[in-house]
């Protein structure tokens, strides 16, 4: 539902490859029970602030975090405080499970008596995963190496509550590769509201195959690293959820209908009340998405909402960045809901009975985010531009379903507005940037958006006349089968519009990120070793159908089944029209890109040989046959059933028809887009005699990210082989460069 992801987001959009940002702001940000302080990490310890003076409070000194005989404190990589206030969780000593540290050690602190205590003690170092205490406060459950646990806080007695067979393909309370990469989801169990019982979900991936990455840099001798990785093609990984007692160990399963091996559950949570299990379930092509209502103790499921979609449905998980609770209204009698239905993505409220549903947000325009419910206000704010696709601005709407969206941010200040909001809607913390602002950031009351007493008014750091100083601008291109893209260009400096330039495109161009966002940024050129504008480069970026811009369903799934084919054209189009102003040099036209943008990169080059003369591909898939099925048969369908979209749609297929300079690079140890691709992509270009660069980093992951000095070799090979195949600098016209 967030069309524009976030840095964080790792789904195949480049910049996930470089930062892992919290709260947007740099700093952990944990609203308080009662919605007027947050909480957050400060000089080792955790500091608590109090709105609207934002007074100061030490909640948890770093001096209290030091365990018996050891010389520092914990690092607080995570941190959560009871509502009552007297005991604080510490997450620490993390490690990396694919994308995010998920798993590490976790302390309570109980702040009354000031005692510090280690959880699972009797586990391994560093495999607790999503500790959280129960409701009633005398118990703390965890995952670890597959299975759930659960402590008891005043005798440390731990207990397991599920068995994985003695195989680590049996997982339960968190999730296999594919879950966490596509559809968010991370933490696999949550308490019921009685403290009884928990809900879990249970993965089965012993009939999913493991795909081999070679470790040749570890040892004299190679090793297997093995990822369970179900290739496009291949049924999902079965799931069902379980609800476990705690007290007698035993778990009874909710009989949710239809093939587990045909199906996917990626959202569970309780019904406030605690009487019942809600779910959404979606069919294999994800294009059908039914929530039901399960009974805890029967495991009997019923149906109360079904969508569909002839392309495929959106879930709520692409708001969160987890499958963490439920946007529930009137104590669970109903709760908020998003659908493309009617052609734009909209907010519903849909009775817990199924009976009802009513449409809040009316409209041609997209609902971006979904940022607070002020059930006591009556309204929900919500983050939208229906002027504009590349900007992002906060409204609020009734809760009852009577009144009109109103904008909340100052129309005053075109860009990108981003939201942190308490709880409760009074307060909120206000992010500002466009393209020539850098970012700013202030806390104001809600709804005037107006700034508390001592902090500064956003406006006042809002210049319009900077934007004239801008080498960059926004622009609208329109190609010639009639569609009408956003884009940026970063022109060089002391640009001469009676010289010629080389271009060079930034393409990303498929349906998990964006490329143009009114943002300060925005035309970053951060892989190159240097400046570009400096150096006399012209850099571009537009964004074709099937990105998750907010201009609506038909934009969005314009490239169901099309992926490398409609993406392609609408890129190539609309450079063949930019390049029609006179100080474009034709002749020194490149394109690079990440992922996604690297197969966007590849299928250019091969495709329109006469417009992009330079590629540099970054880590590509080469085919979707080679990807995972989630990601792949939810923008392409099922290739039993259409494989002529996806060989049309394959960089390899079209490697023949290479003619300019291209770059390769991947890592060998990339877990999500495998090092596969690449030599299948070789063996193609060796088989037409196609000469190319070719760069293989041993044992780095997709965001090339591990290894002394990667980066710095990375950015140096890439600029020296642009400099070499498509010079730098304006030329008069009739001069060579």
């Amino acid at each position: 539902m967030n069309f524009r992801p976030s840095i964080f987001r790792a789904i195949l959009f480049v910049f996930c490859c470089f930062a892992t940002m919290e709260a947007s702001f740099g700093q952990q940000l944990k609203w308080a029970a009662d919605g007027n302080s947050y909480l957050t990490t400060e000089d080792g310890g955790i500091v608590k602030y109090t709105l609207p003076k934002l007074d100061k409070t030490v909640v948890v000194p770093k001096e209290l975090l030091k365990p018996a005989g050891a010389t520092d404190p914990l690092k607080v990589e995570g941190f959560s405080i009871t509502d009552d206030g007297k005991r604080a969780m510490i997450y620490t000593n993390s490690k990396r499970v694919w994308r995010q540290k998920t798993r590490g050690d976790y302390w309570l602190l109980d702040l009354n008596n000031k005692t510090l205590k280690q959880l699972g003690k009797d586990r391994p170092a560093s495999t607790l995963m999503f500790a959280k205490l129960s409701p009633d406060g005398t118990k703390a459950a965890y995952v670890s190496e597959h299975n759930v646990y659960v402590e008891e806080i005043s005798s440390g007695v731990i207990k397991k509550l599920t068995d994985d067979l003695g195989t680590k393909k049996l997982i339960n309370g968190t999730f296999d590769w594919v879950y966490e990469e596509e559809f968010f989801c991370r933490d696999g169990f949550r308490w019921a509201p009685d403290s009884k019982s928990i809900a879990y979900w249970q993965i089965d991936a012993n009939k999913i195959r493991d795909f081999y990455m070679v470790d040749n840099i570890d040892s004299v001798y190679s090793s297997i690293v093995p990822v369970e990785y179900p290739k496009v093609g291949d049924p999902p990984s079965p799931a069902r959820i379980g609800v476990v007692d705690i007290a007698t160990a035993k778990t009874t399963w909710m009989a949710v209908p239809g093939d587990p091996a045909q199906h996917y559950i990626v959202r569970m949570e309780w019904t406030p009340d605690g009487n019942q299990i809600i779910l959404q379930q979606l069919n294999r092509k994800q294009n059908e998405s039914k929530i039901m209502l399960c009974a805890p103790k029967s495991g009997e499921a019923k149906t109360i909402f079904t969508e569909n979609d002839e392309a495929w449905v959106s879930t709520v998980n692409e708001w969160a960045n987890d499958a963490t609770g439920w946007y529930w209204l009137d104590g669970g009698k109903s709760f908020l809901w998003p659908s493309e239905k009617d052609g734009w993505e909209h907010l519903y409220i849909i009775s817990t009975d199924g009976k009802k549903e009513t449409l809040l947000t009316k409209g041609e325009y997209d609902v971006i985010s979904l940022d607070c419910i002020d059930e006591k206000g009556g309204q929900v704010y919500f983050s939208a531009s229906p002027n504009s696709a590349i900007q992002k601005y906060l409204f609020s709407v009734p809760l009852n379903g009577k009144g009109k969206a109103v904008q909340i941010t100052d129309a005053k200040l075109p860009g990108t507005h981003t939201y942190t909001i308490s709880p409760n809607g009074k307060y909120a913390r206000h992010r500002f940037s466009n393209y020539y602002t850098k970012p700013v950031t202030t806390w104001v009351e809600l709804p005037s958006d107006k700034p508390l007493a001592g902090q500064d008014d956003i406006a006042k750091n809002y210049d319009p006349k900077a934007k004239e100083a801008s080498n960059v601008e926004f622009f609208k291109v329109t190609t010639e089968d009639g569609v009408e893209m956003d884009g940026w260009m970063k022109k060089p400096l002391n640009f001469d519009p009676n010289k010629k330039y080389p271009v060079v495109f930034y393409v990303y161009g498929e349906p998990a990120g964006t490329t143009v966002d009114d943002s300060w940024g925005a035309a970053n050129d951060f892989i190159y070793s240097g400046d570009m504008s400096e150096d006399g480069y012209i850099h571009v970026s537009i964004d074709n159908r099937g990105t998750p811009a907010p201009k609506g369903r038909a934009w969005r799934k314009a490239i169901y089944r099309k992926i490398g084919q409609v993406n392609i054209r609408d890129q190539a189009m609309g450079a063949k029209k930019i390049l029609e102003a006179p100080y474009c040099d034709t002749s020194r036209v490149a394109v690079w890109g990440w992922s996604g943008g690297g197969s966007s990169t590849l299928n250019l080059m091969f495709q329109y040989p006469e417009i992009y003369k330079t590629g540099i591909s970054i880590a590509p898939v080469t085919s979707s046959l080679f990807y995972d099925n989630i990601y792949t048969e939810r923008y392409m369908g099922l290739p039993q059933e259409n494989m002529e979209d996806y060989i049309a749609g394959a960089a390899v297929t079209h490697a023949k028809d290479l003619k300019g300079n291209l770059m390769l690079i991947h890592g060998t140890g990339d877990d999500n887009v495998h090092f596969q691709n690449s030599e299948m992509l070789v063996n193609e270009l060796v088989k037409y005699n196609k000469q190319f660069q070719y760069m293989a980093y041993p044992m780095r992951s997709h965001g090339l990210r591990e290894g002394e000095g990667t980066f710095l070799h990375l950015s140096t090979m890439v600029s020296k082989f642009l400099k070499e195949n498509c010079p730098p600098g304006g030329v008069s016209v009739g001069t060579k460069p």
